[in-house]
C-alpha cells in the first residue's frame, strides 16, 4: 500500500504535458477554413485580444459571414455584388479573386489546389507551438474550436441575424463583411457598420451588414 502511494504521488508530481494540437492540412478543405479562422481571430498576448470567448465568437461569425455571402443572400442584391462569385461552396467565396481578393492570403493556384501565403502558415505553426508548451490552455482550446468549427461543429447561432436598424438605417441583418477594427477601413458600397452596442466588434474585427435594399422586381 505505502509502494502505491508513493507511486501515485510520484505521477502527480510529474509535469503536465499538453495534448498534441494538429490543424488538418493547407490544402484540405477543413485545414483551409481552419486556418482563415484562425488567422482572423487574436490570441492571448495579440492586439485585439480580450477573452477566449471573445476570440471563440469571432470565429463563428467569420464563419457566418462566410455562409450568408453563400447561402444567404439579402432581398435586392446580387451574390457577385457580396462575393465577387456565384456559388454554393464556401470554399470559393473565400477563394473568390485570387491572393489579394475576397480574403487576403487565401486563394487557389493555377491548378485549382487551396494555398494560403507563408505568413498565415508561420503564424499557425507558432501558434500551435505555444500551445504544447505546458498543460492545455487558451491556445490548445481556441486551436481545437476553429478545427472543429471548420469540420462543421455546431456554433452559436449568428448573433446579427435579426438585426434590423442600425441607428435611423434599415439593414439586412446579417454581416457580410468584416475587418480589422479601424475608423479608416470600410468595404464602402452599402456596407453598414456594426456598432459596439450589438457586439460589432469581436477579438479586433469590425463586422459590417448591408442596407435594405427593396426586392427588385423580376422583368417580364
Amino acid at each position: 500500500m505505502i509502494r502505491l502511494w508513493v507511486r501515485l504521488l510520484w505521477l502527480a508530481l510529474l509535469p503536465v504535458v499538453a495534448r498534441a494540437v494538429t490543424v488538418p492540412p493547407a490544402d484540405s478543405a477543413a485545414g483551409f477554413v481552419a486556418r482563415l479562422l484562425i488567422n482572423e481571430a487574436a490570441f492571448p498576448g495579440e492586439r485585439g485580444f480580450v477573452s477566449e470567448a471573445d476570440s471563440k465568437a469571432a470565429m463563428e461569425q467569420v464563419l457566418w459571414v462566410l455562409e450568408s455571402r453563400c447561402c444567404h443572400v439579402p432581398a435586392g442584391y446580387r451574390q457577385r455584388e457580396i462575393a465577387v462569385v456565384e456559388s454554393t461552396n464556401v470554399l470559393d467565396i473565400i477563394t473568390a479573386g485570387g491572393p489579394r481578393g475576397q480574403v487576403d492570403g487565401f486563394h487557389r493556384n493555377p491548378t485549382g489546389q487551396l494555398v494560403t501565403a507563408p505568413r498565415v502558415e508561420q503564424r499557425v505553426q507558432w501558434l500551435v507551438d505555444l500551445s504544447h508548451r505546458g498543460p492545455p490552455g487558451r491556445f490548445s482550446r481556441l486551436l481545437e474550436h476553429a478545427v472543429a468549427l471548420a469540420r462543421d461543429a455546431v456554433r452559436e447561432p449568428d448573433r446579427f441575424a435579426r438585426l434590423l436598424w442600425i441607428g435611423d438605417i434599415a439593414v439586412t441583418g446579417r454581416a457580410y463583411s468584416w475587418m480589422t477594427d479601424r475608423d479608416y477601413y470600410h468595404p464602402g458600397g452599402a456596407y453598414v457598420r456594426i456598432p459596439d452596442a450589438d457586439d460589432g466588434c469581436l477579438s479586433g474585427n469590425r463586422f459590417f451588414t448591408l442596407k435594405k435594399r427593396e426586392r427588385k422586381e423580376k422583368s417580364p
